[in-house]
């Protein structure tokens, strides 16, 4: 009898116990930095986001909705100049992260940013080469000689600006074949053989590893990109723009970019 009544207490005890310790075990409220799910968000985000941006937010918006069931993420990526246009012309969005901050001020200024952008990244430019490097690219003089064909973004595009700010850093003169309006674009002509080279930036280089080759150059290191982010005044689904952000600015975010080839700001 005393048995039965000393084993009977003993499992009250013990399931107590477990009953305690899930308690203290299993919050799933999300800390900063985690990149864990956010409570309260539902629906759809939409996310206008420089074009050197397209592998690392396609991950990062993959993680996000993994980590928030019933959550959607759209993208639109092009470049930083048409994407603040159509913010600024109304297109709806919730979110805008830019390749450069001219393009972010452009927004700001016009009065469609909820609140203070973050640089969440920077990025830097390379020579990029067909596979291989057939003709020998080693820097940016090179890219002079009379048979040359170069791509560039448009000088509207930061990708383009930073071009610009390089060349004129090593006293570089080039008369590009064609000037694209945004990275991937450029990038492209190199990829299909229609031009010799392209001033890329490092992260589009290296994702296309197959393709191309990143020949890296001295004056791309004074012409480097910040990227700020921000959730916009007229977004329509505000809360879940906000938990997109704080997605890329945790931890799991920022290891997105950085195995992308971002530098941290």
């Amino acid at each position: 009898m005393m048995a039965r009544r000393f084993r009977t207490t003993l499992a009250g005890f013990t399931a107590l116990a477990v009953v305690a310790l899930s308690g203290c075990g299993g919050d799933d409220t999300a800390e900063p930095g985690s990149g864990n799910a956010s409570p309260g968000v539902s629906g759809t985000v939409t996310v206008f986001a420089a074009a050197s941006l397209t592998e690392s937010f396609t991950t990062i918006g993959k993680d996000f909705e993994a980590a928030n069931p019933g959550v959607k993420v759209t993208f639109s990526f092009a470049g930083s100049s048409a994407l603040a246009t159509q913010i600024n012309q109304g297109a709806p969005a919730d979110v805008f992260a830019s390749a450069a901050p001219a393009n972010m001020k452009a927004v700001t200024d016009a009065g469609n940013g909820a609140g203070t952008p973050t640089t969440f990244v920077r990025n830097q430019l390379v020579i990029a080469v067909p596979k291989g490097n057939p003709d020998g690219v080693t820097g940016l003089t090179d890219l002079t000689k009379p048979d040359a064909k170069v791509a560039l973004c448009a000088e509207q595009v930061p990708c383009g600006a930073a071009a610009k700010k390089a060349l004129d850093a090593a006293s570089v003169k080039l008369t590009p074949v064609t000037l694209e309006q945004d990275v991937k674009a450029a990038l492209s002509k190199v990829k299909l053989g229609e031009v010799d080279a392209a001033l890329v930036y490092r992260t589009d280089a290296k994702a296309a590893t197959a393709d191309v080759d990143g020949i890296e150059f001295p004056e791309s290191a004074g012409a480097i990109n910040d990227y700020p982010i921000v959730v916009l005044k007229n977004a329509p689904n505000k809360t879940a723009a906000q938990a997109f952000v704080d997605h890329v600015l945790s931890d799991t975010g920022r290891s997105v970019l950085t195995s992308a080839g971002f530098q941290a700001p």
